[in-house]
C-alpha cells in the first residue's frame, strides 16, 4: 500500500473526505433561516465541484444528517442533527458549562465573577468565583437581587420582550442608592444602550460604591438564559476600566453562549 508522510494513502484520503463532508454539514448549519442550499449554491459556497459535493452528500443523507427537499432540490440539515442536538443540550449543566470561564474572568480581571439566571422581577446568583483581593463582594450563591438595578439583571432585561420587562418593573423600582434608575423611562433608555454596546453596567445602582459589568448569555434558540459579570469596589472598577472589562465579560458570555449552541 502506498504511504504518504508515514500514513497509508487511503487513510489520508478518507480523512480529507471526512473533513470536507463536515464542512458541508457546518455550512448548512450556519444558515440561520433553515432554507438550506441547492447543489449549485453548495459548490459555489464551498469551492468544490459538483461530483465531489454529491459524493460527500450521499453518506450524510443516508444517516439523515442532511436531507434533500425533493420538491425544491434544496439540501438542509436532517432530523438526525436534531436528535444529536437534544442529546447534547440535555447533557449540559449550566454551572459546569460556565465555571471555567468564570475562573478565567477572575484571573483576567482580579474581580469576583458571577453566573446569574433570571427569575423576574429578580435574578438569582447560581455560581460565584471569589476575587483574590482582600475586599470582596457579598452576593452569595442562591441570593436574589432585583433585576432593574443590577448589571446582570439589566443585561437580561435588555434581551427580554417589552411586555415581560414592563411586568417586572410593575413590581416597583425603589431607589436602592442615589444612582438607581428608578423610572421605567430611564431604565428603557439604558436597556437600549446595553443592546447597542453589548454589555451592562451597574454604576453603583444596587449597592453604594460597587460597580458591576455584565453580559447576557444566549442559548441555541437565541434566548438570554443567564448572564455573567464581574463586580468590585468602585475604587477598583473605575469608570476608566469599564470598557476593558466590558470586552472581557462580553467575550466570556459569547464563549458560554457558543457552548450552549447559540448562533450569535
Amino acid at each position: 500500500m502506498t504511504e504518504v508522510d508515514g500514513k497509508p494513502a487511503t487513510a489520508r484520503n478518507n480523512s480529507a473526505s471526512l473533513r470536507r463532508a463536515l464542512t458541508i454539514l457546518l455550512h448548512l448549519g450556519e444558515d440561520g433561516r433553515g432554507r438550506g442550499a441547492t447543489l449549485t449554491e453548495l459548490t459555489s459556497g464551498l469551492s468544490m465541484n459538483k461530483s465531489t459535493v454529491l459524493r460527500l452528500l450521499a453518506p450524510l443523507c443516508e444517516v439523515r444528517l442532511i436531507e434533500q427537499d425533493m420538491r425544491t432540490g434544496r439540501y438542509r440539515l436532517g432530523s438526525r442533527t436534531a436528535q444529536l442536538g437534544h442529546v447534547y443540550l440535555d447533557g449540559l449543566d449550566l454551572r459546569d458549562t460556565a465555571h471555567d470561564v468564570l475562573e478565567r474572568l477572575v484571573s483576567d480581571t482580579g474581580e469576583t465573577s458571577y453566573l446569574v439566571i433570571p427569575d423576574l422581577p429578580d435574578v438569582v446568583y447560581v455560581d460565584k468565583i471569589e476575587s483574590p483581593q482582600a475586599v470582596r463582594m457579598h452576593s452569595p450563591v442562591g441570593s436574589r437581587r432585583p433585576a432593574y438595578c443590577t448589571g446582570v439583571g439589566k443585561a437580561l432585561l435588555a434581551h427580554t420582550d417589552v411586555e415581560a420587562v414592563d411586568a417586572a418593573l410593575a413590581h416597583g423600582m425603589p431607589r436602592r442608592t442615589p444612582h438607581t434608575l428608578a423610572t421605567p423611562e430611564a431604565l428603557h433608555t439604558d436597556l437600549a444602550v446595553i443592546r447597542s454596546r453589548g454589555y451592562a453596567v451597574d454604576d453603583m445602582e444596587n449597592e453604594p460604591d460597587v460597580r458591576c459589568v455584565a453580559a447576557p448569555v444566549f442559548d441555541h434558540a437565541g434566548a438570554a438564559v443567564c448572564a455573567v459579570s464581574v463586580s468590585g469596589p468602585a475604587t477598583r472598577i473605575t469608570s476608566e476600566r469599564v470598557p476593558a472589562l466590558g470586552s472581557l465579560v462580553s467575550a466570556a458570555a459569547a464563549e458560554i453562549s457558543q457552548r450552549l449552541g447559540a448562533a450569535r
